[in-house]
Parts: C-alpha cells; structure tokens; sequence
C-alpha cells in the first residue's frame, strides 16, 4: 500500500485557484472524517496554508483517482479542473516531498520557519481526528525531527527570514523611514505576530492590531506597544493608516474598494500600502485599480525574496543531502514495518486455522467419534489448509515460469519444495477441507 503526497502550491497553481483549494481551519476535522470514511484510504492528513494545500494518505495501490476526484469534489470543483495543477509523490519521494516542506526548502521564502509549526498543527488535527495510524505518524514525526537537524546543522534558518519579514522588507522599500509611518495590521495569528514582532524592530512610529476577536488583538498588540481594535472598527481607522498588513483565516475579504476609497479621501490622497498575506484574499482585487493605492498579494513577494534565495542555496544543498539520508531511514524502517505486517497476517491466519480445526475436532470426541480417527483428520485437514495457499501459488509460479517465487520458496521452506511434485502428471496441491 502506497504513501501518497497530493498538492498543489505556490509554484504549480496561481493565487485564484489556491484561494478555492485552500481548507478553512474549521473545516478540516469534517474534511478528514470523510477522508478516513473513505474506502481505500488508511490513514491520511491535510496540510492547507497561505501557499499549499497537501494531502497525505496511505491508500490501497488505486486510491490516487480517488483522492483527486475528493479533493475538487469537495470545494465545488469539475472532474479534471485540478489535473494541470497538482503534484502526486509516491512512497519515498512522498516522504522526501514532506521532509523538504518541514524544513522550510519548498516554501516561497527558503528555509521560513513558519512551516513547521503548521505542519505540526496538520499532525495534530489528523491525530484528534484518529486519522493518523503508524506509518504517517511516524512520518510526520520524523519530519519533524529532519526539520529541527536541518535548522541546527546548516545555516538555512541564519537570519529571520519569512513570508512576514519579506512584507516588511518590501514595505520598508516603499517607506524607507517605518519610524514615520503608522501600520494597521489585520488578524492576530502567527504570521500576524511575526509581522509586529519586525515592525518593532524597525521602531514603526504607530502600530494597530484589528482582529475578530479583541482579547487576542489585545495581547499581541500589547507586547509591540501596539493599540487594539475590533475587526468591526476596520474600516473607521483605515485612513490612519500609511501601510496595511492582513492575513486572516476568513472565508470573505474583510477589507472592501468602497472602505478603501473613502481611506483615501479622508487621507487626501496621501499613498497607501496593502499587503495581503491571506488565502483566501482578505482585500479586495479591485482595491487595486484605485489612484494612490499600491495593493500587494504573496505572490508578489516572490521578486522582494529573491535576494533571500541566493543567499540561502548553499544551505539548501546541504539540508538536501541530509534529507536524502533521512528519506532513506525512513524508507528502511517503513519496508521493514509492512514486511511485519505480512507476518503477522501469516501468522494470524494459521492460528485462525488451527483454532477452527481444534474446535471441530473437540466437537467430534464430544459426540463419541473415535480418538484416533479424530486426530487423523485434524493432522491431515490443517495440513491441507496451510498448505493450500501456498501451494496454489508455487503451482501458478511453476507454470508461469516465475524463476524468482521458486527460489524465494526454497528459501523459505528449504529444499523440500519439489518442482517434480508440482509438475508431475496428476500432481495437485492438497485441497482445502472443512
């Protein structure tokens, strides 16, 4: 049974077609209660940020269509819409897809620490769901540990570096003085945080924090000496603000044209700078196409980080070489766990055999049958039933020509597997009894 990495990101699919695919948090246990109700899939995890939407699963080896046609079935998409966008990673290239995720190496900024964290959040959610079984929960855990290496024994995680500090970085191009200019940020969550936490440092002269729920705008804001605002306040203090900065978990955007062309009048026409982090967009695309207004999304920091990629190649090199070997264990230990899977399977099996043959024969000397005559039957029955499975299969190899089966059966059984036997006129494999 296969592992499967199923996605789309920044680099296959534009920001529209990411904003339909992305999982809104809420959404994701009903997301993976259907997936673990579906036939095929043994275990599986969602992983839906601001730049990917991924899905992994352990699957039965034809589950894959499955997977896909779920996945645009599930936002509204048509039968095929997805196919020129998603990637599909099987087995160990799954697995070196998730560790390089983990450590920042497949994320719009290289090496962004961010990732982590929302890659332990999809582990954890799979967890609470009962969605994960052993192998994809020691898959993510051993990304995680991958990650933490990567991050300790190259320098990819050197400088602060992320989807955050890239928009401040970008605004300081715009502004070259923070220190005179007032930031309204919009949302309280971890890329939110990370952006007030540059802001701080670049000594921004006022900082505002707007979000849904006060208390958590309150706090962030009062660690930056920030002031706090309810997302229902948005657009009265919209003018105060030279540089906007929003990345919610909204479905809708939450700032409008209209809030934003009465900003600009109120502000006489002074610029405005809108970063929106979001996917789904938090502003709305027309926003664009107003005078004195220079609006943002996080594609365009692509070109703002390209500095950043340059910088981090080298270390980049090295966390691949890492994770090759990584990868490698990983795979050792999964062929190693299916290998004890079909063990354990043999060995089930048998024992269901021979209890089901003992209660018979115990039913047989309770009835008065002759002892003798009764454990003559049982030896010859369970011999046959063991022997059945197996039998068929070598009868199949022998006529197929399958020169590997043989020999993995001598191994296995010695060299009492007879090819006279099997190919001998009349000769036939033991025949299953009840």
């Amino acid at each position: 049974m296969p592992l499967l990495a199923l996605g789309l990101n920044h680099l296959t699919a534009p920001l529209a077609l990411r904003e339909k695919v992305a999982f809104a948090p809420e959404a994701l246990p009903e997301a993976l209660a259907s997936l673990r109700a579906m036939a095929g899939v043994h275990e599986a995890a969602l992983l839906s940020t601001c730049n990917r939407t991924e899905l992994y699963a352990h699957i039965d080896p034809q589950g894959e269509a499955a997977l896909t046609r779920w996945l645009a079935g599930h936002h509204g998409l048509g039968h095929g819409e997805l196919d020129d966008y998603l990637y599909r990673h099987l087995d160990a290239r799954a697995v070196r897809h998730l560790f390089r995720v983990a450590a920042g190496l497949d994320s719009l900024v290289l090496g962004e620490p961010q990732i982590l964290g929302q890659v332990k959040e999809a582990w954890r959610l799979a967890r609470t769901a009962h969605a994960l079984k052993t192998s994809l929960d020691r898959l993510f855990q051993h990304g995680f540990a991958v990650a933490k290496r990567v991050r300790t024994d190259t320098r990819i995680g050197a400088h602060p570096v992320s989807v955050a500090y890239a928009a401040v970085r970008l605004a300081q191009q715009v502004f070259a003085r923070l220190d005179h200019a007032s930031v309204l940020l919009v949302g309280a969550g971890e890329t939110i945080e990370l952006a007030a936490r540059h802001l701080a440092d670049a000594n921004v002269r006022r900082l505002l924090v707007a979000n849904r729920t006060l208390d958590h705008a309150q706090q962030l804001a009062h660690r930056f000496g920030g002031v706090a605002l309810p997302l229902t306040d948005l657009d009265r203090h919209l003018a105060e603000a030279d540089i906007v900065i929003s990345a919610t978990a909204a479905r809708e955007p939450v700032i409008a044209r209209a809030a934003v062309e009465h900003a600009i009048k109120a502000r006489r026409h002074a610029p405005m700078f809108l970063l929106d982090l979001a996917v789904p967009r938090d502003i709305e695309t027309a926003v664009a196409a107003l005078d004195d207004v220079y609006l943002y999304t996080i594609d365009d920091l692509d070109q703002a980080i390209s500095e950043n990629r340059r910088s981090r190649q080298q270390a980049a090199s090295e966390a691949e070489t890492l994770i090759d070997l990584q990868v490698e264990q990983y795979m050792a230990w999964w062929r190693g766990s299916t290998r004890q899977d079909t063990l354990k399977a043999l060995r089930a099996n048998g024992a269901a055999l021979r209890d089901a043959a003992l209660a018979k024969a115990r039913e047989q000397l309770a009835a008065g049958r002759d002892p003798q005559a009764v454990l003559d039957q049982l030896a010859h029955g369970l011999t046959n039933k063991l022997l059945h499975a197996p039998s068929a299969g070598l009868r199949r190899a022998a006529h197929a020509g399958d020169a590997q089966v043989l020999a993995a059966a001598a191994r296995l059984f010695g060299e009492a597997t007879a090819d006279d036997d099997l190919d001998a006129p009349g000769g036939s494999e033991p025949a299953a009894q009840d």
